[in-house]
C-alpha cells in the first residue's frame, strides 16, 4: 500500500487502486470526497479544481490511515467517527448502530405528527442518541428522556447531546427488564434489536464484523421479544393517548401487529412502508423499513371494545 504522491490527484488514484475489490468507481469517489470533506475541508468541486495541489504530510498520513481502514471494510462512519443524521453530526463508534435514512425517515414522521409537541417523549435503546437528540432539536418544547443497556453507549450519547445543544435525560435501562419507577410518556419510540441471528448470513460482512450484535440482533425464539415488552410497558406508562412510535422488520412486523391488537391499549395500529424496500437493501443493513404508530386508547372501556380500533394496514412485502 504506496502513495505515489502527495498531491490530490494522486490521492485519488490511490483510493482507487486500494479499494476497487469492495466497492464500485462511483463508491471509491464518494468515499474520496467524504474523507477529503472530514480531513481536507474540501468541497466536491475541488476534487478537480485542485488535483495537482500539495497535501501536507499529516494530512496525507491521515487519510492514508483512512484508506487502510476502509480497505479492511469498515465503515466509512466508524473511520471517520462521526456520521450525519437529519440535520446533525453524531459521534459514533464501535459501541453504538451508524445511523441510518430510514431512521430518519422515522423522525420526520414522528416530528410532522406532533408539531407544536410539548409532552414527554421516551426513546428505548438509543444507541448513538440520533432518535431523542434530533427530537428535542426539532421539538424544543418536549421533555426527552432515553436509555440503552451500554453504558459505553450512553457515554457516547451524552456527548453528542452535548455536541447539538439537545437537553435529553439518559439512564441506563434495559428493555426487557425496565424498573417500575419508570416514568409516564406521551410518545414512546424505538428500533430495538430486529435481525433475527438466522438471518445474519443476508448482512453485510462489514455490517457484521463492525457494528454491535447486541444493537442487531435477536434470538429466533422470540425475535420479538423486545416489541411485546415495548408494548407490554405502554399499559401503565404510555399516557391516555399517546403514541408509540417503531422501526420494523418487514418479516415480522404481521407478528408485531397481532400481538398489539391482541392487548387492546391501541385505538390505531398504523404500519407504514417507507419509499423503497429491497432483499439487496437488507443486506446492507440500509433497510427500508416498515414504521408503526400506535395510539393508546383514552378510557378502560375503549380497551374493552374491540370495535373501537381504528387500524389502517399498509404494508407490502419485500
Amino acid at each position: 500500500m504506496r502513495v505515489a504522491g502527495n498531491k490530490l490527484k494522486h490521492l485519488v488514484s490511490f483510493f482507487r487502486s486500494e479499494l476497487h475489490k469492495l466497492y464500485s468507481n462511483d463508491e471509491i469517489d464518494e468515499l474520496a470526497f467524504r474523507v477529503f470533506e472530514h480531513f481536507l475541508n474540501f468541497k466536491r468541486e475541488d476534487l478537480q479544481l485542485r488535483e495537482e495541489e500539495l497535501i501536507n504530510q499529516s494530512q496525507l498520513l491521515l487519510i492514508y490511515d483512512a484508506v487502510k481502514e476502509l480497505a479492511t471494510a469498515k465503515p466509512l462512519q466508524y473511520v471517520l467517527g462521526e456520521a450525519y443524521f437529519y440535520k446533525y453530526i453524531f459521534e459514533v463508534n464501535e459501541h453504538v448502530l451508524i445511523p441510518r435514512p430510514e431512521t430518519e425517515e422515522l423522525v420526520e414522521m414522528i416530528f410532522n405528527q406532533n408539531k407544536e409537541f410539548s409532552g414527554s417523549i421516551l426513546d428505548l435503546g438509543t444507541g448513538s442518541g440520533c432518535i431523542p437528540i434530533s427530537l428535542k432539536c426539532l421539538l424544543p418544547k418536549a421533555r426527552v428522556e432515553a436509555c440503552d443497556i451500554s453504558d459505553e453507549a450512553l457515554t457516547l450519547a451524552k456527548r453528542n447531546a452535548g455536541r447539538n445543544r439537545a437537553e435529553v435525560s439518559f439512564f441506563n435501562g434495559d428493555i426487557l427488564g425496565l424498573p417500575d419507577s419508570v416514568s409516564h410518556y406521551d410518545i414512546i419510540v424505538s428500533n430495538p434489536p430486529y435481525i433475527k441471528r438466522s438471518e445474519s448470513d443476508q448482512i453485510h460482512d462489514n455490517v457484521k464484523k463492525h457494528e454491535p450484535h447486541l444493537a442487531l440482533f435477536v434470538n429466533d425464539d422470540d425475535s420479538i421479544i423486545f416489541y411485546k415488552k415495548i408494548i407490554d410497558l405502554c399499559a401503565n406508562n404510555l399516557n391516555s393517548k399517546g403514541k408509540l412510535y417503531f422501526e420494523l422488520n418487514p418479516l415480522t412486523a404481521n407478528e408485531v401487529k397481532a400481538y398489539a391488537e391482541s392487548k387492546k391499549i391501541f385505538s390505531t395500529i398504523d404500519l407504514k412502508k417507507t419509499f423503497q424496500a429491497t432483499s439487496d437493501s437488507l443486506k446492507q443493513l440500509n433497510v427500508k423499513l416498515n414504521y408503526s404508530l400506535l395510539v393508546k386508547e383514552n378510557s378502560l372501556q375503549a380497551r374493552k371494545n374491540n370495535s373501537s380500533h381504528s387500524i389502517t394496514f399498509a404494508l407490502q412485502n419485500l
